[in-house]
């Protein structure tokens, strides 16, 4: 029977589907089908398939009639990573190989002419859907051996050519072949993009108490943040700081996020693992597409997605297009992104935090006190650009900070307490391994991921503190959404008042309290912000 079997892996969006690309080879009129949903990229390899496998000194079967299907045949396929998998099932078909070495294999890459392989996006990705389908062993262009090696218990061959590939599956000796470039899309340049971040510290700000404190409760449990205040008051500084205080990414984390740069492209070779917590910044010009995610053919992850588990900065936020604005209400709610079309849905991980920066005004200027405003905005033009950072996004805000420029007398004042990223990404370390205590058995990480119906039956408030968020509720000072946003703030609170504390705290009224002023944007009490050593877990639990 002149019939075989390969396998790789079809990508739509972050999910990954098993593809048995299944050849026959009988007698008949001469020619080659590829049937399946292939799209036009992937009809091409039925050429470059055939020419490179002559050109590699392999037998292709000329008088032969040449089927290739691409099962399941409903789902469609695209990409030329499949070419590998094309050309060794021609081969074990026509019993160049044999069909026995291909169980429990996969094969990724692109093809040339030549018979070289050449590298792919998404490797990451297909290796770990292919090791949830039961498959141990992996065939990838050499530069991609690292990146799919992240996936464990998955043995890795990294092969330079289709030669290459025949020759180990037939048990001959390897031969030589020329090194494979890695992707066009490596980074070619270099300049103090991210480097830059790595040399900022809290440290450096005086002044702003409290809204290190916010920055550093939205940090501990994941809450998105809106930070409003005329121009220089230090908005952007507190932002790129953030990042700071994060500790490094979970493993399980590290992985989705390493898989979304490898869906993008962005994974350079050799990189490995992505272990600290991204920070992304797109402009205010940036497309819908760029920033949720899109694109013509197959569908890349945006920004957001690319700041999973970190944190996506919108400075100037109200100068975001309209459509733009309003496609960030289902990621900062449900932490995925689905982006969906005729015939297809993708969705795509998005759990990071999101960080709104904003002006009070076009000229940003403005000031409540009549002796230090400047501004020289109408109050027209004023209103409605305070009035696209209002709405059902900013409901979706679970901190509001109204930042000042910090005054004369607290650059030099020799009492005020600077502490440092390091210090207080201590505390928040601590706070997410309570929380990872915590959320054990459950599908989310962080307090700020915590559904509202889990949190009202598993972690319910006291009476006395529920009654205070359930006045809010009634008096139209909060929404429903608003209220869970309360909740899980207060379980924060009460996380970093026990690290603070080192013993357990639970949220009552006082971090209910605490959380509604957050979530207000209203002043803090001094005892809210007072600095506090550093509790461990045990001391915290126990």
């Amino acid at each position: 029977m002149a019939f075989a079997t390969a396998r790789s892996v079809c990508l739509d969006g972050a999910v990954g589907h098993l593809i048995d690309v299944q050849a026959d080879v009988s007698p008949g009129a001469v020619g080659t089908t590829l049937v399946g949903r292939a799209d036009p990229a992937l009809n091409e390899a039925r050429d470059r398939c055939r020419m490179a496998i002559i050109n590699s000194d392999l037998r292709w079967p000329a008088t032969k009639r040449i089927t290739v299907l691409l099962s399941p045949a409903d789902l469609l396929k695209r990409g030329t990573h499949f070419d590998l998998a094309i050309c060794v099932a021609v081969l074990a078909a026509d019993a160049v190989v044999p069909r026995g070495s291909l169980e429990q294999t996969a094969f990724i890459g692109e093809v040339s002419l030549d018979g070289r392989l050449r590298c792919v996006a998404g490797v990451l990705p297909m290796v770990l859907a292919a090791a949830a389908r039961g498959v141990t062993r992996v065939f990838v262009p050499e530069p991609c051996a690292q990146e799919a090696s992240m996936v464990p218990g998955m043995t890795v061959l990294g092969m330079r050519s289709l030669a290459q590939v025949a020759a180990e599956l037939a048990g001959e000796e390897v031969p030589e072949a020329p090194p494979v470039a890695p992707m066009s899309g490596t980074r070619l340049l270099s300049w103090r993009g991210d480097e830059r971040l790595e040399e900022v510290d809290f440290a450096d700000l005086h002044g702003l108490r409290e809204t290190k404190y916010a920055v550093e409760v939205a940090a501990a449990g994941g809450h998105h943040v809106l930070l409003s205040g005329p121009k220089g008051s230090g908005k952007t500084s507190i932002a790129e700081r953030i990042p700071t205080i994060i500790p490094e990414l979970a493993p399980e984390e590290s992985l989705e996020l390493t898989a979304i740069h490898s869906l993008c492209g962005a994974l350079d070779a050799g990189q490995g693992m992505v272990l600290r917590a991204p920070f992304r910044a797109p402009h205010h010009d940036a497309s819908k597409a760029s920033l949720i995610g899109g694109g013509s053919g197959q569908v890349r992850p945006g920004e957001i997605s690319r700041a999973h588990g970190g944190v996506l900065f919108l400075d100037e936020f109200p100068l975001f297009r309209s459509d733009v604005i309003d496609a960030l209400r289902q990621p900062m709610e449900s932490g995925d992104v689905t982006i969906a079309r005729h015939g297809e849905a993708a969705v795509l991980p998005a759990r990071g935090m999101v960080v709104l920066a904003c002006n009070p005004c076009p000229c940003g200027d403005y000031r409540p006190s009549v002796g230090r405003n400047k501004c020289s905005c109408r109050e027209v033009v004023r209103r409605d650009y305070q009035a696209r950072v209002k709405g059902p996004v900013t409901d979706r805000i679970d901190i509001t900070r109204h930042v000042e420029p910090p005054m004369p007398h607290e650059r030099s004042d020799r009492f005020d307490v600077l502490e440092t990223s390091a210090e207080i990404r201590a505390r928040v370390e601590v706070a997410r391994r309570l929380q990872a205590v915590r959320y054990a058995d459950c599908s989310w990480r962080l307090n700020g991921q915590a559904p509202g119906p889990a949190l009202r039956e598993r972690w319910p408030l006291p009476p006395a503190a529920q009654r205070l968020l359930d006045d809010a509720v009634f008096a139209g000072r909060l929404t429903s959404r608003g209220a869970v946003r309360v909740h899980r703030l207060a379980m924060t609170i009460a996380d970093l008042a026990a690290v603070r504390a080192g013993v357990n705290v639970r949220p009552g009224a006082v971090e209910v309290e605490t959380a509604l002023r957050l979530r207000a944007g209203d002043p803090l009490l001094a005892r809210q912000v007072a600095p506090a050593v550093v509790g461990t877990v045990e001391e915290v639990a126990g």
